[in-house]
């Protein structure tokens, strides 16, 4: 450029890009020494190029600033949708549910030892009370359960088989609910199908919903006999239970060798005293 030029110098930077994409032009808009301050730099970003002049980058800003703010303004839509925010308020209250009562039982612990001439404080008993606390909610874990639920659509039509069913010596470990101290046996289910079976395993577990809380073994016996009556609709349920109950060992009378038996007969268990007497022949191991 002659010396004694005056006109803008403007300097380009060219960048150039793949293929498949166009070549964006850089261009700073310079002054001469001559020109006066207030004097509107040429926007060329009409021209397809990119202009950093300062009207320019003003408005590139605000285009970014908006940007953001509907970037921000969708996220939190979608956070707050009524299916996700339904989810999570479930998860979250479960889980604060969950902590909360393992809290107060943890503390509740912690006073009866107290209470018993203890200290909580003592290195064998530092994590006691929790441990107590997660060993209950164990024990008594049937209350969050149902029978539809363990059962879990186990039920199948047979209408070929119309002769008892047995499953007998299923384990059972309950507490009960006047000293809440266990109570442990064997329970015996018969019953006879009328179109329906049950998977084998199932009545077992319904067993488990039913003594995985606080009970007496008469209650518990019914409910069993009612479940598997719901369930698939026999001619006829019995149910069998002995146990031994703590609450005569530990205490009381405290006679290690007494068991409690208790029955419940449905359908023509009830009815037939010879279906009765076989299904009783089987659970005791006696011939037929």
């Amino acid at each position: 450029m002659a010396s004694g030029s005056n006109s803008p110098s403007p300097i380009t930077v060219s960048t150039s890009s793949t293929a498949s994409n166009n070549v964006a032009d850089v261009v700073v808009v310079g002054k001469s020494q001559n020109d006066s301050a207030d004097e509107e730099e040429e926007c060329i970003l009409s021209q397809g190029r990119i202009c950093i002049c300062s009207s320019c980058d003003d408005e590139r800003k605000k285009l970014e600033l908006t940007r953001k703010r509907r970037k921000r303004s969708s996220s939190q839509t979608t956070s707050t949708s009524p299916l996700s925010s339904e989810f999570c308020q479930e998860v979250s209250k479960q889980q604060s549910d969950d902590a909360e009562k393992l809290n107060k039982m943890t503390s509740a612990c912690k006073t009866i030892l107290k209470c018993i001439g203890e200290d909580p404080s003592r290195e064998g008993l530092l994590k006691t009370p929790e441990r107590w606390a997660k060993a209950l909610l164990f024990m008594t874990s049937g209350y969050s359960l149902s029978p539809e639920q363990v059962l879990n659509d186990a039920v199948f039509t047979e209408d070929s088989h119309k002769e008892i069913v047995v499953v007998k010596d299923i384990d059972i470990h309950s507490m009960c609910e006047h000293h809440m101290v266990p109570f442990t046996g064997r329970i015996h289910v018969g019953y006879i199908p009328n179109g329906k079976i049950i998977g084998l395993s199932k009545i077992a577990r319904i067993a488990e919903v039913f003594s995985r809380r606080l009970q007496v073994q008469e209650r518990l016996t019914r409910q069993i006999a009612d479940a598997i009556e719901k369930s698939v609709e026999p001619l006829g349920v019995a149910v069998v239970i002995e146990s031994s109950h703590f609450c005569m060992v530990m205490r009381g009378v405290q006679k290690v060798g007494a068991k409690t038996v208790t029955s419940c007969v449905r359908g023509c268990f009830e009815s037939n005293q010879k279906t009765r007497a076989e299904f009783f022949n089987i659970i005791n191991g006696r011939p037929r």
